[in-house]
Order: C-alpha cells, then sequence, then structure tokens
C-alpha cells in the first residue's frame, strides 16, 4: 500500500465507455480512487450505489470518485446500466494499476488461497500525493468516512 504523503502512482485506464481516464489529468482535483473485487457482487454493489448517491457532496467539495476493477468495460457498462451508476469505472484487467497500489493480494476464503483485489479507498489531493489510505474496507460507513475525511482535510 502507498503511504500517505507519498506521490500517488500515475494510470491510465479505459472508463466504462472506453475512454482514457489518466490521474494526471486530474490535477487540480481531488480523487477518490476506490478499488473492489467485482461488478454486480453484493458488497461492491452497495459500495457503488454509496457513492453514487453521495456523489452530489463529493461534487461540492471538489472531489472525482473513480471505481476501479478487474472487471472489462463492458462489464462495468451493464454493471452502471443495471445499478443505475452516476460514478465513473475503470477497467484495469491487466491489474497493473491494482499491483501498483498494493491492492491485488493474496487473498483466503474457506481455506482456499487465490489472488483478487483487497477493497481499498485512496484519498488522492490536487498535487498528486495520498492523503487518506483505508485498507481492506468494511463497506457499511465507508463512503460516510471517506466523505468526512475529505471534508476534514479540505477544512485544514
Amino acid at each position: 500500500m502507498i503511504e500517505i504523503g507519498h506521490k500517488a502512482p500515475e494510470f491510465c485506464l479505459p472508463n466504462q465507455d472506453n475512454e482514457e481516464i489518466c490521474l494526471r489529468d486530474l490535477r487540480g482535483t481531488w480523487v477518490v480512487l476506490y478499488f473492489y473485487p467485482k461488478d454486480n457482487t453484493p458488497g461492491c454493489t452497495t459500495e457503488a450505489c454509496d457513492f453514487t448517491e453521495a456523489l452530489p457532496d463529493f461534487t461540492k467539495l471538489g472531489a472525482t470518485i473513480l471505481g476501479v476493477s478487474p472487471d472489462s468495460v463492458k462489464r462495468h457498462q451493464n454493471f452502471i446500466a443495471k445499478k443505475e451508476l452516476k460514478i465513473t469505472l475503470l477497467s484495469d484487467e491487466d491489474k497493473e494499476v491494482l499491483q501498483a497500489y498494493g491492492v491485488w493480494q493474496l487473498k483466503k476464503n474457506y481455506g482456499r488461497e487465490y489472488m483478487g483485489v483487497v477493497r481499498s479507498t485512496y484519498l488522492i489531493d490536487p498535487d498528486g500525493n495520498v492523503a487518506a489510505v483505508w485498507e481492506k474496507v468494511r463497506v457499511k460507513g465507508h463512503v460516510e468516512a471517506v466523505r468526512q475525511k475529505l471534508e476534514e482535510i479540505r477544512n485544514l
């Protein structure tokens, strides 16, 4: 995981419309970069819907919300249409960005080990530095915690 105060790793990934989104193009704004395992699963759906619901609050705070998973652009399109999401989802099928941010890790479930995304969120400041990190996120209350942290940091 990247530590607070360090530069956030640069990336360019396709969004749900297959348009390239690059971190460098978001300089000057706050970025909520959240990593999640898989579209259309219960926890990931709740998190995406919570971020969509809170989008106006984040927009007022000058923040862009980006969700990243190893799902394809097509899966993101289906997920957004099915759940009426308003946030931007990025596709990292090669898992390069997931690895750069340290969220592609060995996971254990029912005694089985496999590589997967550890649900995590990074708050990136307008200069491209990591301002806050949430590791091994529990979905319930997470979006509110991120919003509160952003408000707190902006008011310093």
